[in-house]
This record gives structure tokens, C-alpha cells and sequence, in this order.
């Protein structure tokens, strides 16, 4: 059914002097136009993204694609004084970067026959129009370049570009003519989007490939921009990601702050923790390690299927932003899974889950494990014999760690709390909690320190510095790469032994045992008998593993670490990572936001990163160190 023809309207001359004179005073420029338009212009910039809405067909989803972007205008296809406003737009800004771009996108034409097609779906492909006595070649030959690596559908586009003097969408005429481009020393270009996304039939988007192409298509825009800046204005931006929007709508807040809340209303690790393993393992040893033991579990404060509710109420799809509308609904199905965890535990459904969330065991990850195992002898003197820490012993180091980084950042608010209820250590919502019944080598107290202080108190509270609120509740599939970077901690102070890499090598062995189907008994005599770990360290892990129902998230420590190593030995900065709980695939993203000032530095660094050991360190694991050589003390320097 097609949409209803609207009428064209005027925008007035009022409203085109005010927003001239907020642009000539440095100010943004976000106003509503007649029929559903919109101006936003964040900041003044050299370029402007324009989408006129067709009068007689309907074109739903083009306009999405501008939406998010620093300065961009939509409006209606024939509306009177759209050519004056962006003429005037054009105008005040040519004026103060010597030059101006304005980019119009439009849609062609709906395929509604595929069947000559080799393929099945609709191939994208994208038409560049520019002048040919201006032709921007620099511009053109970036926004080309940017366009082509865009894939959907598993396809590569079609990118051809024309040449001619009138440039605007079928059946319009051109939103500044070329003469008044001329005098106001400002440019033209078209992009012409064949519309796979949306449904030749119905007409409705698909929004999974509209929510990719606009963010794809927002990354080959910021290039052209860049490049236009450069070689046409006297603008000099640092970096192309910096011309994105800096202005952060009430919207992003809003969903921020709840999802935030939803999360805090909750502690997912917490409520899949048995309270009684000391218990269970004594009972365990009795029945001659031959019989499963009966795993208990703190009631669980919230009734999941009530949170989904309030989840889904969080209105995610208010939020043009790409990037921010991406991390927001990577947490918001992360939140959804885990609430589904809690109300399965104690059943097997509640594995199918983890295996969503943490993902299993591929084989690569097993074969590592496998050579660690085999490597690595269980009786190698590892971890020296000078004397233990027990629980307050450890508690009181812990706190004058965290005194330390308090006289650096006063916000820091971490408590170190002595539980009965936990074995380990745990950070819950930036404290420290120790079990009562730790027991801990002396020469494993500082890389523990770092692990839990060092890595994830100091990235909790990193994150809670940032203005989103998700930085410190942790961004969606963060943990892979937190337990990585904490790790890499552990080697970086020295702590790293062969016992402890045994260890994370019998957590991945023991999950892919699991979801091979191995019984809990089992897997505890496979990590006993065959990989040689004693009765009590095979029984925790085990434990770890079959808590819940089943949970795969023991796996993720040293597949972290493979990850963290390939990262750095590509060049990455170490310190990116500690801004707060993010995933190594949200680098590139938060790199993003730095750029675009939205988010800013942390203020809080571990403190051996100062220390010159340290950095030696730190160079060998960017020339390429394996998982292996942390622990080979001839190598690992």
C-alpha cells in the first residue's frame, strides 16, 4: 500500500537567518523541519549529507542512512525553501573553510524481478555522481574505494561513477544549482543506493541489512569527508573518525542508564556460584570421588521473565547513532541470554545458553590446551614453597593495592570483603571478594593482586569515569578479553607459572569435555588420571565447569590470552584496553568514540606499567610471543 502523497510546505525565511546565524556563531544546529524533516548539524563542518524524501513513491529506510551522521538535513522532495536553506548552510560554511560538500543520497529503483540473476539475493551496488568540470576526483576516488569493501550479503557492490553537470535524484531539480555552487565555492555529489535493503514486494526494510549498510555507509562517508577537508578546505581533521557526531542525544542516555540498571539488578557469576563447594567436596572424597555432588545456589533476586519484559521496553531503535545503536543491541541480546541462563539453571537447557553467551571449544583452542598439558609437567616447581597468604593476610594487601589507586582517582570506591559464602576470588560490581578459606603461595600474591585490582577493578572503575555507564557494566562478550588482559598481568609482574597455565589449559579441556557429553564423574577422573592435576584442583575445575548446567565460560581465560597476544603482536596498544570492560572486537569502535570525543582517556593505569621490566616485557609479546613461552623462562625475555 503506498503512503499518501503530502503536500509540499514552505520552510520560512525566519527559520533559515536563524540557523545561518547559529552556524556563523560556532553553534550546533538541531532543529525539526515541516513533514518529518530534520536539520542536525553538530558542529560546523565542511559537509553536509542530504536526503529528500520522493513525493510519489514511498522509500522507506533511505533516510536512515544519513541519520546519525555529524551534519546532515532531511526533508521533503519538493519543499519550498530547501534549496535557499542549504544554499544558505552551504554559504556561511564555504565562508569559513573556503570550500563546501554537499552529498545527496537517494534510492533507485526496487527490483521486483531477480530471476535473471545468477544469485538469489539482489546484489548492492552504488552509483557516484559528480561534476565533470569539478569532478573532486580525490573525494570520489576515496568514497569509491570506502564502498567497495562494504559486503553485504557475503557480496561485494558495484560501484560506478558518472559524470554530469545536474546532480539530484530522479524527478527533482538539483538542490543548489550548479551556478550558485560556483559562487559559493561549494560541490555537489550524488550517491545513487540500489535498495536491497528493504523488500521489493512489500516495500519494507529488512533491518538487520539496513542497521549494516548504515553503519558501513556511515564509515565511507567519513572517509570522503576526510578527503574532501583535505584536499578542497583548509580543515585539517585528525583522523577521519573524528568527523563523527560528537553530540550525545537525551535518547542515548536514556537507554544507557536502563540497560545499566537492568544489569545492576543482578550479578549473573554470583548467582551461578554454588555456595557449598567446600561442603560438596567433602562429601565428594567420602563417597570416594564415585558419585556427583549436590551443588546449591543463592535465590535468585529477580524473576527473569519480568527483566526480559523491561528489557525490551528499553527503546533501542530511538538511536540513530550506528555505532552507539550497535553496542547497545549487542548488550541488549546479552542481557536477554543470561536472564534465560538464570531461570534454566539446574537444567540442561541452561548450557545451550552458555554456549551462546561464551561460546565452546573449537579445535584449535583443544590442540593448545592438549600441548600445554603435555608440556607442562605437574610436578614442575612452579610456585615457590617460602610460606602462604591466607584470606585476611591476602585481604590486607589487597586493600593497600587499592589505597594506591585511590590517591590517583579519588572516585574509586572499592571494598575488600572476607566471605564464607565464595571460594577464590571474585570481583562483584568493583570489590574484591576473597573466600575464607583461601590458602595462597607467596609468589603468586602480586600476580593474583593485578589479575583482580590490576585488570578488573581498575577497568570497573576506568569505565565508570567514561559517560556510559555500559564501560564499567561491561560492554556485550567482554569477559574473553578481560581474563586475557588479566593474564597477560599475571606474566607481566612475573607470576605467570606453569601450575597456573596448566590450569586455564584444564578449564578448556574440561569444557570441551562437557559439551562432548562427558558425565561430571568423567570429566573429574579424565583431568586426575590423564592430565595428572591433584584430586582437589580436578574437582574445582570441574566444579566451574558443571555449575549451573553446565557452563562454558571456564574456556574463555585462555582463549583471551590467545587473542590478547595476536592483538598486541599486531601492533595493538595495550593501554586501549584497560578503558574499561570492552571485547577485542569493540576496539575499533571505541577507538571510534575517542576520536569523536565522546569518550576520553582513563584515568587510572596499572602501576607496573611504569616499571622498566615491565616494558621489556611488553616489547617481547609485540614481537610475537606464543602462550608457551610466558611460561619458558629461557625464552620469555
Amino acid at each position: 500500500m503506498k503512503e499518501p502523497v503530502e503536500k509540499a510546505v514552505t520552510i520560512s525565511e525566519e527559520l533559515i537567518d536563524r540557523i545561518a546565524r547559529k552556524l556563523s556563531q560556532g553553534e550546533p544546529v538541531r532543529h525539526s523541519l515541516p513533514v518529518k524533516g530534520r536539520i542536525h548539524i553538530d558542529r560546523p563542518l565542511p559537509f553536509i549529507c542530504v536526503y529528500r524524501r520522493p513525493l510519489k513513491r514511498r522509500d522507506a529506510g533511505t533516510e536512515k542512512l544519513v541519520r546519525g551522521e555529524a551534519s546532515y538535513l532531511i526533508g521533503q522532495g519538493k519543499e519550498r525553501g530547501l534549496s535557499d536553506l542549504v544554499t544558505s548552510i552551504a554559504g556561511v560554511l564555504s565562508a569559513k573553510f573556503k570550500s563546501f560538500l554537499i552529498l545527496e543520497i537517494w534510492s533507485g529503483e526496487d527490483q521486483r524481478d531477480n530471476k535473471s540473476e545468477k544469485h538469489p539475493l539482489p546484489k548492492p551496488s552504488f552509483k557516484i555522481f559528480t561534476s565533470r568540470s569539478s569532478p573532486l576526483t580525490e573525494t570520489v576516488e576515496a568514497l569509491e574505494k570506502a564502498l567497495k569493501k562494504i559486503k553485504i550479503y557475503g557480496m561485494t557492490p558495484a560501484v560506478e561513477v558518472n559524470y554530469r553537470e545536474k546532480i539530484s535524484p530522479p524527478g527533482m531539480t538539483a538542490i543548489v544549482k550548479p551556478k550558485g555552487c560556483t559562487d559559493l565555492n561549494c560541490s555537489v555529489m550524488g550517491l545513487e543506493i540500489s535498495p536491497f535493503y528493504r523488500d521489493p514486494h512489500t516495500g519494507n526494510p529488512y533491518p538487520f541489512v539496513l542497521r549494516k549498510l548504515h553503519r558501513l555507509l556511515g564509515r565511507a562517508f567519513k572517509r570522503a569527508f576526510f578527503e574532501f577537508s583535505l584536499s578542497h578546505t583548509d580543515y585539517r581533521p585528525e583522523n577521519h573518525l573524528a568527523l563523527g557526531r560528537r553530540a550525545v542525544v537525551k535518547a542515548v542516555w536514556d537507554v544507557d542508564r536502563k540497560l545499566a540498571e537492568l544489569v545492576n539488578l543482578f550479578d549473573f557469576l554470583f548467582q551461578v556460584t554454588p555456595v557449598n563447594i567446600e561442603q560438596a567436596w567433602n562429601c565428594f572424597r567420602r563417597s570416594g570421588y564415585d558419585r556427583q555432588p549436590v551443588l546449591s545456589y543463592r535465590p535468585l533476586p529477580v524473576d527473569p521473565a519480568k527483566l526480559k519484559r523491561k528489557l525490551y521496553e528499553v527503546q533501542v531503535d530511538r538511536i540513530d547513532d550506528p555505532t552507539l545503536s550497535f553496542l547497545f543491541r549487542e548488550k541488549r541480546t546479552e542481557i536477554d541470554r543470561k536472564l534465560t541462563m538464570l531461570g534454566d539453571r539446574g537444567t540442561v537447557k541452561f548450557l545451550y545458553g552458555s554456549l551462546q553467551v561464551y561460546g565452546g571449544v573449537g579445535p584449535e583452542l583443544m590442540e593448545l590446551a592438549e600441548d600445554i598439558l603435555r608440556r607442562l609437567s605437574p610436578y614442575a616447581k612452579g610456585e615457590s614453597r617460602t610460606g602462604n597468604f591466607n584470606a585476611k593476610d591476602f585481604a590486607g594487601r589487597a586493600r593497600k593495592e587499592i589505597r594506591h589507586y585511590k590517591n590517583i582517582y579519588p572516585g574509586l570506591s572499592s571494598e575488600v570483603q572476607v566471605r564464607k559464602d565464595i571460594v577464590g576470588l571474585m570481583v562483584s560490581h568493583g570489590n574484591l571478594l576473597i573466600g575464607e578459606s583461601n590458602n595462597i603461595p607467596a609468589s603468586r600474591v602480586e600476580a593474583l593482586i593485578q589479575h583482580e585490582i590490576g585488570t578488573h577493578v581498575l577497568t570497573y572503575y576506568n569505565g565508570k569515569a567514561q559517560p556510559f555507564q555500559q564501560l564499567y557494566s561491561g560492554l556485550a562478550g567482554y569477559e574473553a578479553l578481560q581474563e586475557g588482559l588479566a593474564v597477560v598481568s599475571e606474566y607481566l609482574v612475573g607470576g605467570l607459572s606453569p601450575a597456573r597455565m596448566r590450569l586455564l589449559a584444564g578449564r578448556v579441556a574440561g569444557v570441551k569435555f562437557l559439551t562432548d557429553g562427558a558425565s561430571f564423574i568423567e570429566t573429574y577422573r579424565k583431568l586426575y588420571n590423564d592430565y595428572g592435576f591433584e584430586r582437589k584442583t580436578a574437582f574445582t575445575i570441574t566444579v566451574r565447569i558443571y555449575r549451573g548446567g553446565g557452563l562454558t565460560k571456564d574456556a574463555i581465560y585462555l582463549r583471551g590470552l590467545v587473542s590478547l597476544l595476536k592483538y598486541l603482536k599486531e601492533g595493538g596498544d595495550i593501554g586501549t584496553l584497560y578503558i574499561g570492560k570492552i571485547a577485542a572486537a569493540h576496539v575499533p569502535l571505541i577507538k571510534e568514540l575517542l576520536w569523536r570525543r565522546i569518550l576520553h582517556p582513563p584515568p587510572l593505569r596499572p602501576r607496573f606499567m611504569d616499571d622498566a621490566e615491565t616494558q621489556e616485557k611488553l616489547k617481547s609479546l609485540k614481537a610475537g610471543l606464543s602462550v608457551l613461552d610466558l611460561v619458558d623462562r629461557r625464552r620469555k625475555r
